[in-house]
């Protein structure tokens, strides 16, 4: 077991929203990775192994690719949830792949043995299920998202999900990650960005952009990071600070409490 684990499930807010009881039946399981940009959790087709639960500002990005090359973003998964095999029982060739969008550290645990643990555990069973639900209805929401709104709402959208994320204004991404994640070429996505700037919502830096007023970036997104916002917070519980980060999921109720999931 790793010496600090739990100031490590403290960085994850899926693993600390689990009772103690429940914590102590992962935690000899649990192992440390570091990740970069760019590194790979799983590829598409490859058989999910293992669960990865992202630390701090570690941020991974759900991902499909199409035949003419370009990449799409399905789902953005950071300190508030989980990636890979959180349903099934692993193992299973994943349709997607995961990868890392703001390098950080990341605790694993075979699918295998996740599986076990949740039909022995209710609490983690639960949690896990809700988790499955908000993480389904981004998929979901950003499906819709693609279809039916501007570029410049949808990289609005994207930003202000990582900030949530990442707390902060300033956001480490790169122009040709937020091209290739909102599926378009580089020189499009760099008129959004200015477009933006000259709207004064964000300030473009090398590597980076800084949100410059959340309040109007709000305003100026579509409504689709209010509804997944909502869902989280229906379905989870998620409590979001004055600056929009989410900061806590609720924790489970005690034995024998029945709880309604938010469809």
């Amino acid at each position: 077991m790793l010496p600090e684990i739990d100031a490590l499930l403290r960085g994850n807010l899926l693993l600390s929203a689990l009772r103690p009881s429940d914590q102590a039946l992962l935690k000899p399981h649990l192992e440390l990775q570091e990740f970069q940009r760019g590194d790979l959790l799983f590829e598409a087709g490859e058989d999910v192994c293992c669960i990865s639960f992202p630390l701090g500002q570690c941020v991974a990005a759900l991902v499909i690719g199409l035949q003419d090359g370009r990449a799409v973003e399905t789902a953005t998964v950071g300190h508030e949830g989980a990636i890979g095999g959180v349903v099934s029982q692993g193992s299973l060739p994943a349709f997607s792949r995961a990868v890392v969008q703001v390098p950080g550290s990341v605790l694993r645990i075979e699918a295998t043995v996740l599986q076990q643990i949740k039909q022995s555990a209710p609490g983690v069973r639960n949690l896990i299920t809700r988790y499955s639900d908000c993480l389904l209805a981004q998929v979901l929401q950003s499906v819709a998202c693609n279809a039916s709104h501007t570029i410049e709402a949808r990289c609005a959208r994207w930003l202000l999900s990582l900030q949530d994320r990442i707390g902060g204004d300033v956001l480490p991404v790169t122009h040709e990650v937020l091209a290739e994640l909102l599926g378009v070429q580089r020189s499009y996505l760099t008129r959004t960005l200015r477009t933006l700037q000259e709207q004064g919502l964000i300030q473009i830096r090398r590597g980076r952009i800084i949100i410059k007023s959340r309040p109007a970036m709000e305003e100026a997104t579509c409504e689709c990071h209010g509804a997944v916002k909502r869902h989280f917070e229906a379905v989870l519980g998620a409590v979001y600070n004055a600056s929009g980060t989410l900061v806590s999921l609720r924790s489970m109720p005690a034995e024998g409490t029945q709880m309604c999931q938010a469809g």
